[in-house]
């Protein structure tokens, strides 16, 4: 790892994406080094309720699964609004999430979150990269995510895809989730990601977007907390990102409890055979 860099707040999301919005073309075949960390972070309990309605998560002093990568979120945007990192910002696709939560978290743990850059390579579509969260407290290290982004661009048909994500469970709905058209909004003020493309249908329109699509944590968050409160204990999470869910719109939660890992899903309600995203899950004892 290179040089470290501490910020006392997170970065401002907005202006990070203005940034990086007029940055203009990137180009280059190696990642920045520097590793930046937010030291010390106490958790706004108002925030985290407020997080916590919003995915469907149990309200109290226990850190959801996905939590943490909103914190580390404004650092992996900063990283990659840069000029030494080789891809654009604004337009980057979301294609997979991995998380590990080592124990339970509580509001009342003080957080050291670091994010870095790694991996970067050759996707049958264009160039992928993973970004790497990782927090401690007093200097155990607590939880992890991957986050890998693909940024379209020339085609290497025989670039390796990563890894497989399984089927999607079939079957009769365990539920039926009616979105409505101001939740990418929503998302936004809770966890400051203002990407156009989730903001309103005409800024996603210019972007390539039919409609304004949820953000793809926020259904990632809201398939986990459908799955019950052990997911926010010692477990691994691992998501494909498929096809954006448009908003208003209307999402059915399938999943299969058979095996020693949760398999769920988010298909379509009106065309089932059309899928938002796969997930896996593993508990921890």
């Amino acid at each position: 790892m290179g040089q470290q860099e501490t910020f006392d707040t997170a970065p401002t999301l907005a202006k990070v994406f203005v940034r990086a919005a007029l940055a203009g073309k990137k180009s280059g075949s190696t990642l920045p080094g520097s590793e930046l960390v937010l030291a010390g972070h106490t958790v706004d309990r108002e925030h985290l309720l407020d997080y916590q309605r919003l995915c469907g998560f149990g309200v109290d002093d226990v850190l959801p699964h996905t939590y943490p990568h909103i914190l580390g979120f404004p650092l992996q945007a900063e990283l990659m609004a840069r000029k030494a990192f080789p891809l654009p910002l604004v337009g980057l696709v979301h294609v997979e999430n991995a998380i590990t939560v080592r124990r339970t978290l509580t509001a009342a743990d003080v957080l050291d979150v670091a994010v870095h850059a790694e991996a970067l390579r050759e996707h049958p579509k264009g160039r992928q990269v993973d970004l790497v969260t990782e927090v401690s407290v007093a200097g155990e290290p607590v939880w992890s995510g991957r986050s890998t982004y693909l940024a379209r661009g020339r085609r290497t048909p025989d670039a390796e895809r990563g890894t497989e994500a399984p089927p999607i469970p079939t079957g009769v709905a365990a539920a039926r989730w009616r979105l409505p058209g101001n939740l990418g909004r929503r998302y936004a003020a809770v966890s400051g990601d203002v990407n156009p493309i989730h903001m309103h249908p005409l800024t996603a329109k210019a972007m390539g977007f039919p409609k304004a699509i949820a953000h793809g944590m926020w259904t990632s968050a809201r398939v986990l907390a459908a799955l019950g409160r052990s997911v926010n204990g010692p477990s691994t999470s691992h998501v494909w990102f498929r096809k954006p869910v448009l908003l208003p719109g209307s999402i059915d939660l399938v999943v299969d409890r058979s095996a020693s890992s949760v398999v769920a899903g988010l298909r379509s309600t009106r065309r089932p055979e059309t899928e938002h995203l796969v997930l896996t899950l593993t508990t921890h004892d």
